[in-house]
Parts: C-alpha cells; sequence; structure tokens
C-alpha cells in the first residue's frame, strides 16, 4: 500500500509539472513546477526516513545500544539520524534520478537504499561524538 501511494505520488507530481509548463503563463508554470517539485521531494524524504529506521534497526551496533535505552529515547535518536539522513537526501539525487524512481519501483528501491548508505553512517556518527 505505501509503495502505491509513493509510485502514485510521484507519478501526480511529474503529471502537474508537465501539464503546468504547458500554460502561456510561464510565472504560474514556474509555481506550479516549483510546487511539484516540493511535494515530489516530501515524499522522497518520507521514503528515505522509512529506509533509514529500517536499516538502523537492522543494525547490531543500534540493537547493543539500544537496550540501555527507554523507548522515546530510542525514538529521539532514531528522529535525529533519520532526520539528518532525509535532510542530504536531495544533495545526494538528480532531477533524472526522481523522475526514473517515479516511474520504476525497483529502481526507486535502489536509490533510496543507495542515499541512506551513504548519510546513514556519517549523520550516525555525527551524533555519537
Amino acid at each position: 500500500m505505501n509503495k502505491l501511494l509513493i509510485s502514485t505520488t510521484m507519478l501526480a507530481t511529474l503529471a502537474l509539472a508537465g501539464c503546468a509548463t504547458t500554460g502561456a503563463n510561464n510565472n504560474n508554470a514556474g509555481n506550479a513546477i516549483g510546487t511539484a517539485n516540493e511535494i515530489g521531494m516530501n515524499v522522497f524524504k518520507a521514503a528515505i526516513d522509512n529506509q533509514c529506521r529500517s536499516q538502523i534497526e537492522s543494525q547490531s551496533a543500534w540493537r547493543i545500544a539500544s537496550a540501555a535505552m527507554s523507548d522515546s529515547q530510542e525514538e529521539a535518536v532514531k528522529a535525529r539520524v533519520c532526520g539528518c539522513v532525509s535532510e542530504q537526501a536531495p544533495q545526494q539525487v538528480t532531477i533524472v534520478e526522481l523522475g526514473n524512481a517515479a516511474i520504476d519501483p525497483s529502481y526507486r528501491t535502489q536509490l533510496v537504499a543507495k542515499v541512506v548508505a551513504k548519510s546513514l553512517q556519517s549523520c550516525y556518527a555525527s551524533f555519537t561524538k
């Protein structure tokens, strides 16, 4: 269900961007493209956050460290680390990659995994210093 929602939203974003550029008023087209891009990026960041949390929970170091934490402490650390990863995500992808991710679910999964892998260690390390 989540994958379907993400796919639908990304496709709608691309469709809106395409429709917006056909209008005669370039100001409105620019605003619509900016809005569509923002929506698409928010969806991408949400996918990144979900993948980040899954990867954190699968690490043995996390399981050991989280044993000494309360549930609220665990959530706070995940939120800080995955927030960092989500914020770095847009800097690590191109618009072409985002377009391909909107069309191809397997590419989207690979892209999200690649971006999370690149950012997770650096973000986690910055919070554990």
